[in-house]
């Protein structure tokens, strides 16, 4: 894994979400916020947040997918081997509201495969990034990046996920999306599991807490796009677990001709074998 490029999406992540911060944080910013062509808002942060990271990430030899960027066709894109998958600001409808729970993502994805991922959480000032066959690591209270090396950087970090001991099954899932088809399946492992617990949370975060290892499961039972997932899939799949699509034996692929996601189900290292699906 060339180290260089990991340390460029970590630090295009901070950008981004300094940008996002002068927005957030400004009582007198307007968020003039517009409509795209889903209906889904779009802010002036997201659009400087997504050039701050296409800034960065133009000295890697990868082309960037954002979601904030040109429209670019599968013809061109099917030829691409490794490219940067980009959400500038996830979880946007959060921002408007003002809860914090919104997120940077940036996944470095190679033939499909989300090889590395960052998640930064602006408000929070957490970072995540998972590197594959190297581990998932967590930075709390970080607004750049203060080392030099990538071994620097996870020498610092708390290495994911940390086991802790509970008597509840956590669930995550979304704080805006919630369907028929998820409650049902809440209903389910209520019935396989005496104390079941529902931790709500917006954008990539419910991904991370299954990395970290506070959650068990996260199903998600409506519509994603690539770049929603991409980064959190790295970072799980760094962290021992997998993001598999409903009733398939097969993790999300990326740089599909079609970039709307499958129906999928988050879990940690081991959650098939223990039954969790």
């Amino acid at each position: 894994m060339e180290r260089q490029y990991v340390l460029k999406a970590i630090d295009a992540a901070f950008r981004a979400g300094e940008q996002i911060r002068k927005v957030y944080d400004d009582p007198e910013a307007d968020f003039q916020v517009e409509r795209k062509a889903d209906n889904s808002p779009l802010t002036i942060a997201d659009r400087r947040a997504h050039e701050a990271i296409a800034d960065e990430l133009s000295a890697t030899p990868f082309p960037v997918l954002s979601e904030e960027g040109r429209y670019i066709s599968y013809a061109e894109r099917a030829s691409w081997k490794e490219l940067w998958i980009v959400d500038p600001l996830d979880g946007t409808k959060e921002f408007i509201k003002r809860n914090g729970e919104f997120t940077v993502n940036i996944a470095w994805v190679r033939e499909g495969v989300p090889v590395m991922g960052v998640i930064y959480v602006p408000v929070k000032k957490d970072l995540y990034f998972g590197i594959e066959q190297v581990g998932t690591f967590k930075l709390s209270g970080v607004t750049g990046r203060e080392a030099a090396t990538l071994e620097e950087l996870m020498g610092r970090a708390t290495r994911l996920p940390v086991v802790a001991s509970r008597d509840t099954f956590v669930v995550v899932a979304s704080r805006s999306h919630s369907t028929p088809e998820t409650e049902a399946f809440i209903g389910r492992l209520r019935q396989r599991h005496p104390k079941v617990d529902l931790s709500s949370s917006g954008s990539s975060l419910k991904i991370c807490l299954v990395a970290e290892g506070k959650a068990d499961v996260y199903p998600r039972f409506a519509p994603t796009m690539e770049w929603d997932t991409a980064a959190g899939h790295a970072i799980v799949r760094a962290a021992g677990g997998e993001i598999w699509q409903t009733g398939l034996e097969e993790p999300l692929h990326y740089n599909k001709e079609d970039l709307l996601n499958p129906w999928f189900i988050v879990l940690p290292e081991g959650g098939r074998e223990k039954g969790i699906e």
